[in-house]
């Protein structure tokens, strides 16, 4: 349902329009209306809240321009703890000058004003009325508000006027040290990384992070770095915390996605308390690093009927409370109060359901850049998009030239602008370089000087002759630790070194085309090659020959009609059809109760990670045996769903276990086709064991019950090494819910380790 607004009267604001159209103030009408007011997204006409056509999107604008900033913020669209949380750090003195403004005023000061009179009445900004100002401004308008608004971290130049930062990316498909390590000084080769070593794990286990945590952090101790720029593994935050208690001082900057409203925060595993908790452990330098993004909330069922704008506000005013935390806690530890605490904008990540173009695209990161700057936070992009957007490769050097002139703090880096480990499509190396040349940008000016102490860059900036080599880098990498050997034994060590990387499907961007921006050739090639290949993923169909070389396969299928559906509509494969459900409820009764574990196998977004020979049998073969010798009972069916996502299976779960009366746990094993991109043709295993009373409650079993084991395949993390690691996590799944599973074994003497979100960025991604 879109939102159509027939006419406005002279003078007519938002409430006065409610008023006219219902005889009283209408929650809905009114949610409608600040909805209509934004740019077209898919996201929005999901919910219901998007304009009809281009008149009601300016008719509402009209009416939101009229709008006092005091009747938004005396009629929030929803309330829940988080939004009055968010009012801690809201200024009610600077409040007061502005009040009685209207939403145009504001726009027209914002636009107008010298800088520090901006800067001088942030504070007293709410997130509602930042969102609704935003509205209103064309693209233009948001850059031109971008660029003159700024807010640098404390001692440093990263997000100030004229500096444009980059989180090393430095992911790697089975969370290899060597990977990660080599993909930073591949990055430093380019003279990009200045603001966080940031790496996105497969395994969110304490164990594998704190390895990754250590890879990183000996990088910044053996360069002396460690004062100048923090690292980050970016697992749920509960378990950094875990990996910090269990080795002090080899974590960074912790890090965690947020939602805009309470509920969709728990599908993150997240708490007011929880979060409120970890900022005042944060008296060190570094404080907090948060991600989010417009859709995440609607996406996980969380929409309240209000559009993605205020939503992604409202994680910013979640932020800005929540960095005031940090300070506080800084300042109780005997430091100065200098919360090092920035936010980077994952917009793109989720897929079409949000947003399918670049010029929504750009429009999403607009909006965001000037929501994050109007909430005083220091804000980053990750201007990136999934193989099913209507987003090419080629686009997004389009879409990051627009948002250079808004002043984001910081893009993502990587060796190309595929990520080997996400597969989706983001910010290259050689990307921060044609920037930096095109609009005149600086990185830091302490990682400027180490970039000239290593010799890749001379005294002026100009690249020298091992810009663009990460042997290079390697060399100063191993003098600093004592090696005394040759430059060319050290040179052979990094070529071997390299060759290991490559052939574990992550690429190193060595050298440049014609200009130093540009890919080297054969590169180039090889990221075209990968992105046509994921396009035939996507759009691939599960054969029927895999599913009957299953033993005991049953097929069913989701409400999507067909794979566009699926694709573009990811709520119709989050549920069974009519037929599907009748075949679950007809298997549970042959059951009879027998069996405590359920296979369940769905297409996902690539099914040739299904079809692969040595991909699924393994998997499904080792787990069956491990689960057996651990006491489980394992039902000989394996139900396979046609254009299923995770949630179908928690519907599964549901019918299949469903018992009020029964506190053992119930397993279910989810093996779904990942995206596409990456060449590995992975699929993920989605884990999740809670007691049958639990997964008879309608809603009570989502992505915060699950555990993910995500790149499964036999050329990134192995099939029945997945599948082992499978049944230690169900043995933790199965005591946190409150008991032991049916096995002879030591169940109830293991510790859980806690439920943990996923990993990539956006914990959407499980959706």
């Amino acid at each position: 349902m879109s939102v159509r607004i027939p006419d406005v009267l002279p003078d007519e604001d938002v409430l006065d329009f409610v008023q006219r159209q219902h005889g009283a103030f209408d929650a809905r009408l009114y949610q409608q209306v600040l909805g209509a007011a934004n740019a077209l997204k898919e996201g929005d006409a999901a919910i219901g809240v998007a304009a009809a056509d281009e008149d009601s999107r300016q008719r509402a604008r009209v009416l939101l321009s009229r709008t006092r900033l005091g009747d938004v913020h005396a009629h929030p669209p929803f309330e829940d703890r988080l939004h009055v949380f968010s009012l801690e750090a809201w200024d009610a003195a600077r409040w007061r000058r502005v009040a009685d403004w209207t939403l145009g005023q504001l726009k027209a000061f914002l636009l107008t004003a010298d800088e520090a009179s901006v800067h001088d009445v942030l504070d007293g900004l709410p997130s509602d009325v930042i969102a609704c100002v935003v509205k209103l401004m064309s693209d233009a308008e948001l850059k031109a508000v971008g660029g003159r608004v700024f807010h640098p971290l404390p001692g440093s130049r990263v997000g100030a006027r004229g500096y444009l930062g980059a989180r090393l990316q430095p992911n790697s498909p089975t969370d290899h040290p060597e990977d990660i390590q080599w993909q930073v000084f591949n990055g430093w080769a380019f003279a990009v990384g200045d603001v966080v070593l940031g790496t996105n794990p497969v395994s969110s286990e304490p164990a594998s992070v704190a390895a990754v945590e250590a890879a990183l952090h000996d990088v910044l101790v053996t360069f002396g770095l460690t004062d100048v720029m923090p690292h980050c593994v970016l697992s749920h935050i509960d378990v950094q915390a875990q990996v910090e208690a269990l080795r002090p001082g080899t974590t960074g900057i912790w890090f965690q996605s947020l939602g805009g409203n309470e509920a969709a925060n728990r599908t993150f595993d997240v708490t007011l308390e929880k979060m409120v908790a970890h900022a005042a452990a944060r008296t060190g330098k570094w404080g907090l690093y948060f991600e989010t993004g417009q859709g995440a909330d609607a996406t996980n069922g969380h929409h309240h009927g209000t559009d993605m704008l205020i939503h992604e506000s409202r994680k910013y005013g979640f932020a800005r409370a929540l960095k005031r935390r940090v300070a506080v806690a800084q300042a109780s530890a005997g430091r100065d109060a200098a919360p090092w605490v920035h936010v980077n904008d994952v917009a793109g990540f989720i897929g079409p359901e949000v947003f399918r173009t670049r010029e929504q695209l750009v429009r999403c990161c607009l909006e965001d850049i000037v929501m994050g700057k109007l909430h005083g936070l220091t804000l980053g992009l990750d201007v990136c998009s999934t193989l099913h957007m209507d987003v090419t490769l080629d686009d997004l050097g389009w879409c990051q030239e627009q948002l250079a002139e808004a002043g984001p703090a910081y893009l993502m880096a990587l060796p190309t602008r595929n990520d080997p480990m996400l597969s989706y499509l983001t910010t290259s190396f050689q990307d921060h370089v044609r920037l930096r040349e095109r609009y005149g940008l600086k990185v830091d000016d302490r990682m400027w000087a180490f970039f000239q102490e290593l010799g890749v860059i001379d005294a002026d900036g100009r690249p020298t002759e091992h810009f663009g080599d990460p042997r290079h880098v390697y060399a100063h990498y191993r003098r600093r630790r004592g090696d005394t050997r040759t430059e060319e034994e050290l040179r052979a060590e990094a070529e071997a070194q390299m060759a290991r990387v490559r052939a574990r499907g992550v690429p190193l961007a060595v050298g440049h085309g014609e200009t130093p921006w540009t890919l080297e050739p054969a590169l180039e090639e090889d990221l075209r090659r990968l992105y046509e290949d994921a396009k035939v993923g996507l759009w691939s169909e599960l054969s029927d020959a895999t599913v009957e070389s299953l033993s005991g396969a049953v097929r069913l299928r989701t409400c999507s009609e067909d794979r566009r559906d699926y694709i573009l509509h990811p709520p119709s494969g989050e549920s069974l059809d009519d037929a599907s459900q009748t075949v679950v409820r007809a298997l549970r009764e042959r059951h009879a109760g027998r069996w405590d574990a359920q296979l369940v196998v769905s297409d996902g977004l690539d099914p040739r990670s299904l079809m692969d020979a040595g991909h699924l049998a393994p998997f499904l073969d080792t787990l069956r045996a491990e689960l057996g010798a651990q006491g489980w009972s394992v039902a000989p069916e394996v139900l396979v769903v046609k254009h299923g996502r995770v949630r179908a299976g928690y519907q599964v779960g549901r019918l299949l276990f469903g018992d009020e009366g029964d506190a053992r746990p119930r397993a279910l094993v989810h093996v779904i086709g990942e995206r596409p991109g990456s060449g590995h043709h992975a699929y993920s295993a989605y884990l999740t064991a809670p007691a049958a009373s639990t997964w008879a409650q309608p809603g009570a079993v989502d992505h915060d019950r699950t555990r993910l084991i995500a790149g499964i395949s036999d050329t990134s993390v192995r099939p029945e090494d997945a599948a082992r690691e499978a049944v230690r996590i169900l043995a933790e799944l199965a005591t946190s819910a409150g008991t032991v599973a049916p096995s002879a074994g030591d169940l109830a003497a293991m510790t859980s380790a806690g439920t943990v979100a996923p990993s990539a960025g956006n914990s959407a991604a499980m959706g």
